[in-house]
């Protein structure tokens, strides 16, 4: 039982690694848009990380199903409610940098 519990805290340390990493990348980015991506991924992914290493530390009992539920419930609602953020910014006249490059550089179509 050592083993896992070893395991477990060494994923939740790379769960707290992720959310490191992705509160960087917070820094990084200058347009909102970009920023509500990272946040919502640093969100799932570390979030989920935690909770996995806590099953791992805890074992198979009915607290590992109820982390299995929070993390199903993370799983669909976080992208959902990142979606909704920024739909309601982008609906509200919240516009994109224009100085990012994927806006400044036609797309060209290739000819036959």
């Amino acid at each position: 039982m050592r083993v896992f519990e070893s395991i477990g805290y060494v994923i939740i340390g790379l769960g707290f690694v992720f959310m490191l990493l992705g509160i960087l990348g917070i820094f990084r980015f200058k347009d909102f848009y970009t920023r509500i991506v990272v946040a919502s991924k640093i969100d799932t992914v570390g979030a989920l990380t935690i909770i996995i290493g806590m099953a791992f530390i805890h074992g198979f009992s009915f607290f590992t199903a109820k982390l299995a539920l929070i993390m199903i419930v993370m799983l669909i609602l976080n992208p959902m409610v990142a979606h909704v953020v920024a739909r309601s910014a982008y609906v509200s006249g919240y516009k994109p940098d224009s100085d990012d490059d994927a806006q400044n550089h036609e797309i060209e179509v290739p000819k036959e």
